[in-house]
């Protein structure tokens, strides 16, 4: 972790002059830097920094907050330190999500392929979401689940025509939007952080924001009303994030999957 912290003081020009570990870093390291000039950073490894300076620029490109980047290389990616004093307020949330949807893409997908730690994410552009989902998003999974899962996903992903929009707006996604993943001052969000964006379907983020907690009841308010369908679509969607959790983690999250298929009905 040192040598991070050194390589992102060196690319902002001065002299280390004091570390800390951040809290999170279960896929990267995430640190907070004090330069002798008293300037501070945060500086974080990960699977393709460049790539996710990228994101970070498209999402404030959006409207909505993220940390701006600082400096980047091939190995350390070094931002700007945002105020985290507590969860937002739903509805403030709710704003911040709505201006990153806003965000349009010409196609499903994103100009490069990104990963959680080892497990590669897909991003080949597609115009047709349904086969998107099911080719980069579930069926990926062959051979890295059990597989009578796999079994379960393989039938739900040849069924998913007949259960998303075909062409939905390629609105911009976070990708990993969790509450881990939203900065806060305690009321206004300051930064939407460690992104894994592409372009699909807006159901997409809201279905991972209600998988491991809720934003409350002013974040729908303040988006906007759900789509006609949404309710019966929100465990395909969860399922993406819950069988990465599953490849990371182990089969504490097994439960979690077989729950999700079983609600989808398969």
């Amino acid at each position: 972790m040192s040598a991070i912290a050194g390589r992102a003081a060196g690319l902002l020009g001065a002299a280390l002059a004091q570390v800390r570990t951040l809290p999170g870093g279960d896929l990267s390291d995430c640190l907070l830097i004090r330069l002798a000039d008293g300037r501070e950073a945060v500086a974080k490894s990960g699977p393709a920094p460049r790539i996710e300076a990228a994101m970070l620029a498209a999402i404030r490109v959006s409207g909505a907050p993220a940390p701006s980047v600082l400096a980047v290389d091939d190995t350390v990616l070094v931002l700007e330190r945002l105020s985290d004093a507590g969860a937002p307020a739903p509805a403030e949330l709710g704003h911040a999500v709505a201006r990153l949807h806003a965000a349009t893409g010409a196609r499903y997908g994103w100009p490069a392929d990104y990963a959680f730690g080892p497990v590669p994410i897909a991003n080949g552009g597609s115009d047709d979401w349904p086969a998107f989902w099911a080719e980069r998003r579930l069926l990926c999974h062959a051979g890295h689940v059990p597989a009578a899962l796999m079994r379960r996903l393989e039938t739900l992903a040849a069924d998913l025509g007949n259960r998303l929009p075909a062409r939905p707006r390629p609105a911009l996604l976070h990708g990993d939007l969790w509450g881990g993943n939203v900065l806060s001052d305690g009321t206004r969000v300051t930064g939407l952080i460690d992104p894994a964006c592409y372009h699909g379907h807006a159901e997409v983020d809201c279905a991972m924001l209600a998988l491991f907690g809720r934003p409350g009841p002013g974040f729908r308010e303040a988006y906007g009303p759900p789509e006609p369908g949404a309710a019966e679509r929100t465990a395909l969607y969860q399922l993406w994030p819950a069988l990465v959790h599953l490849r990371l983690f182990g089969a504490g999250y097994r439960g979690m999957v077989e729950g999700l298929l079983a609600a989808a009905g398969v």
